[in-house]
């Protein structure tokens, strides 16, 4: 007699899973607060106060404020994501990476992430150098400088250091990501952004405290921004499903019936990439702003400005564009549907398929382009007519959202991949108990 599957196994294994999970990010936060040799930390964090909505305060808080602090995970994950986003963009042009990435199967897959990290360890320290340098001529009030002993020794110090801090994370996200639950570089970068939060709230409760913001417009605001992040969640979850009818066929010497499915084109394919090299390049001249006495520059660097947010839609819409073909190809789609049998119904197989594909994921990504751009824009819009200074910005959010609802999605999956596996094992170990007829 067959027993329901037993649930206990998989919930102990998913606990173990999370507990992991938590420690690999408890240590990451740890790792934060280790300050880099040879740097005045209070220094250099008045320093950054000047340098909100600039490039650098973007990195900041992808970094968890470990910049500001100038820890050994001072350049946190962002090596490792812009290498993994280099060898991506080469397998389009380079032929040999595209071989591995369509051709070499799990050993493909292995090889190019072994490239990513090669990639890393140059671009850390490449960074960290520069990042030393630039260390080197801060100053506070132009007497009190940020470094204590400037020179050769220092910039090789804070090279290797910063290079090795970004390679542990880039380890422990790897951890997270074979032993714990989840996409650990992603949740490495929630960890980062969520950090600031308790602050956050902890400056709206000095607000009201000193009533510079009224109970009835913060009350306002939070039903809002409640609003808003149901319509991020809604947005990420919004797919295109295109209807896929595959033939009765033969494989072999066996006839395999014909089946309906459907293919998921989602409304926003890119995901958070584009905000971000978007929020990078705008972010640019508010940096040499800083440094550079150029007029144009300054008011390129203004939120306020009209041109500012004209040229930050455009970079968003490009890049969602840009990265959505990168990731997804028309043509090879249909061209695999063709091989197994697959069809739109009312299209024919090849290249009608993929143009027909071609046209509805650009109108896709026109909505998705101009969703991510309104929620990336109305930080701003609310910060400028409220008088309310947010510590999260649009991309941080859809960060926060995007990574919490792929963790779920992919916890969920753990628990019924492990609750059909107890089934399958109790119904053969039933089958195995059963004795066979003999005829008479």
């Amino acid at each position: 007699m067959q027993g329901k599957p037993d649930s206990t196994g998989s919930t102990k294994d998913l606990s173990k899973r999370l507990i992991y999970l938590l420690l690999i990010l408890a240590v990451y936060r740890v790792g934060v607060h280790i300050p880099t040799p040879g740097v005045d930390t209070e220094a250099l964090q008045q320093f950054f106060a000047r340098f909100e909505g600039t490039l650098l305060g973007l990195f900041d808080m992808f970094s968890g404020r470990a910049l500001s602090q100038f820890s050994i995970f001072a350049m946190g994950i962002m090596p490792y994501i812009s290498a993994s986003i280099i060898v991506e963009l080469l397998t389009v042009v380079w032929p040999h990476l595209n071989r591995l990435k369509k051709e070499g199967g799990q050993e493909g897959r292995r090889k190019l992430t072994q490239y990513s990290r090669y990639l890393t360890v140059g671009l850390s320290l490449f960074q960290g150098f520069m990042l030393a340098v630039g260390l080197e001529k801060m100053s506070i009030d132009g007497s009190h400088s940020v470094v204590l002993v400037p020179g050769l020794s220092f910039r090789v110090m804070t090279m290797v250091t910063l290079a090795a801090g970004t390679c542990f994370i880039m380890w422990l996200g790897e951890q997270i990501t074979e032993r714990g639950i989840g996409n650990g570089i992603s949740l490495i970068i929630f960890a980062g952004i969520v950090e600031g939060l308790p602050s956050a709230i902890g400056g709206i409760f000095s607000d009201l405290a000193s009533d510079e913001q009224s109970v009835l417009r913060m009350a306002f605001l939070g039903v809002g921004a409640l609003a808003v992040m149901a319509g991020v969640v809604f947005c990420e979850r919004a797919q295109r499903r295109i209807p896929v009818h595959y033939a009765q066929r033969m494989v072999g010497r066996r006839m395999v019936s014909g089946r309906s499915t459907h293919l998921p084109l989602k409304l926003n394919p890119a995901g958070v990439i584009p905000p971000i090299f978007a929020s990078s390049l705008i972010m640019f001249p508010a940096t040499l702003g800083q440094f550079v006495d150029i007029p144009l520059l300054k008011d390129l660097s203004m939120r306020d400005n009209w041109l500012y947010n004209l040229i930050y839609v455009a970079l968003i819409v490009f890049f969602c564009y840009f990265y959505t073909g990168v990731q997804f190809n028309p043509n090879d789609v249909a061209e695999n549907m063709k091989k197994n049998g697959g069809f739109v119904p009312g299209i024919r197989p090849g290249q009608r398929t993929a143009e027909y594909l071609d046209r509805v994921l650009t109108r896709l990504t026109l909505w998705g382009a101009l969703y991510v751009s309104v929620i990336c824009l109305l930080p701003s819009f609310v910060s400028r007519y409220f008088k309310v200074n947010f510590s999260f910005g649009g991309t941080a959010l859809l960060i926060v959202v995007g990574v919490a609802l792929d963790t779920m999605a992919q916890i969920h999956t753990y628990v019924l991949n492990q609750h059909y596996d107890g089934f399958l094992k109790k119904g053969l170990s039933g089958m195995g108990r059963i004795q066979p007829r003999h005829r008479m």
